[in-house]
């Protein structure tokens, strides 16, 4: 049997952590594949995919900056990915069409859900409003937690919670600077201020040492976000690298109808990222 050809196309993409995670699913699992990380450009994006998959590829993760590229690109949509607005994973059909799928949300609650984080009714504060935060909305909110939204850009944030505010969902948005006096069980940060060593712009004084912070990025170090938060006293802080491998495990399940076990290879990748050991 051929082995089946996966890859993650972004832009960064060099220090990517997706290819080891899936060579130990496929070791885990005994299926045979390759996968490999692909740097392109939002010019060549759609050719890039469309060459993978005339190539013989069955499968592709899509990350920064292309998620929602990524969702105008394919055929069909999953519910989820149809929610989000925005693609992360992409599976080649029988029929050689393409389909589009949002493995983003399930990762996070799966990890979130791991830490202890996330209950029904926590207050979460969701910075970004970019293709990462569209596809952890849903999951968030199906678990009946109080979501507000803010991003740099405001009215990204406003169109995003009109839009799930429409299907009878708890969720607002709230500008930058009308968030000193709020108060949140936990912050989400989906923005990509990390990859360019910077911080969202957030009045520091809604961190304290009872709210629990996530970062949906990893680093070698602590993000600066999550810097922050500790200089602020916060006790619970995670990165995203948790996240990174259970998406990573919904993923393979789409592709390959196995569900990975994601523990031993969390423990792994964490072993391998010094940041919290």
């Amino acid at each position: 049997m051929q082995m089946k050809q996966f890859a993650v196309f972004g832009n960064p993409i060099k220090h990517s952590k997706s290819p080891r995670i899936h060579k130990m699913f496929s070791e885990q699992t005994g299926i045979a594949l390759s996968y490999n990380a692909h740097l392109t450009s939002t010019d060549n994006f759609d050719k890039s995919i469309k060459s993978f998959f005339s190539c013989g590829g069955s499968g592709a993760n899509i990350t920064i900056p292309f998620k929602e590229q990524a969702y105008k690109l394919v055929d069909e949509l999953s519910e989820r990915a149809s929610l989000a607005g925005a693609v992360n994973t992409i599976k080649v059909l029988r029929d050689g069409r393409l389909l589009g799928d949002n493995t983003d949300g399930i990762g996070l609650l799966s990890d979130i859900k791991r830490l202890g984080m996330v209950f029904p009714k926590t207050k979460i504060l969701l910075i970004g409003a970019g293709g990462a935060a569209r596809g952890i909305i849903q999951p968030l909110l199906s678990l009946g937690c109080e979501l507000i939204i803010t991003n740099r850009t405001y009215t990204r944030a406003q169109e995003l919670s009109k839009i799930f505010s429409a299907l009878g969902k708890k969720i607002t948005s709230v500008d930058f600077s009308k968030l000193q006096d709020e108060r949140f069980d936990l912050i989400i940060n989906a923005t990509s201020s990390g990859i360019y060593n910077e911080i969202p712009q957030i009045p520091f004084e809604i961190i304290n040492k009872n709210t629990a912070c996530y970062d949906i990025f990893y680093q070698e170090r602590l993000t600066p976000f999550l810097s922050l938060a500790k200089t602020q006293g916060v006790i619970q802080l995670a990165d995203g690298l948790g996240m990174l491998v259970e998406q990573a495990a919904y993923s393979f399940l789409l592709w390959n109808e196995v569900m990975p076990a994601t523990s031993s290879v969390l423990e792994v990748m964490r072993k391998e990222c010094t940041q919290f050991t």
